[in-house]
C-alpha cells in the first residue's frame, strides 16, 4: 500500500520522547527501541489481534516530542483512559542520565484514529 493510499484505520505506534533531557541521537534511538519492544510485548498480552495487525501492516512507528516528564504522564493517563497499550521507559543509568530517569512513553500499537486523538497535536522529534 502506498503512502498516498494509506487508510486512516491502519495501526501505528507512537513514541513520545522527552526533549528536556537533551539525549544524544544514539541514546534517543535506544530509548525509542526500548519503547517499541516493550509495547509490542505488552500488546501480545493485552491485544494479540491488534499486534498481529500492526505487524502485518509494516509496524509503523512515529516518534513525537513532549517537553518534560509531567507532559509525558499526562499523555499516559489519556492512553490509559482510552484503553490503549502504553509503556513508560525508565533508564538504567549506565550512560548519559541518572538511573530511574523516565525517558519516553510508547503508545500502541492501536488504530491510527485512536492514537491521533491523544497525540495528534504533537510535533515530530
Amino acid at each position: 500500500m502506498s503512502f498516498l493510499s494509506a487508510s486512516k484505520d491502519e495501526t501505528k505506534m507512537v513514541i513520545l520522547m522527552r526533549t528536556d533531557l537533551k539525549l544524544s541521537k544514539g541514546k534517543t534511538a535506544a530509548q525509542a527501541a526500548h519503547a517499541a519492544v516493550s509495547c509490542a510485548f505488552a500488546a501480545r498480552k493485552k491485544d494479540p489481534k491488534g499486534l498481529d495487525r500492526w505487524l502485518s501492516e509494516g509496524q509503523r512507528k512515529v516518534v513525537l516530542k513532549v517537553p518534560d516528564e509531567r507532559a509525558l504522564f499526562e499523555f499516559k493517563a489519556m492512553a490509559d483512559a482510552a484503553g490503549i497499550v502504553n509503556c513508560v521507559i525508565t533508564d538504567a543509568g549506565r550512560t548519559e542520565i541518572a538511573p530511574g530517569t523516565v525517558t519516553c512513553l510508547g503508545i500502541g500499537p492501536a488504530p491510527e484514529s485512536a492514537v491521533d486523538k491523544i497525540t495528534g497535536e504533537l510535533g515530530m522529534l
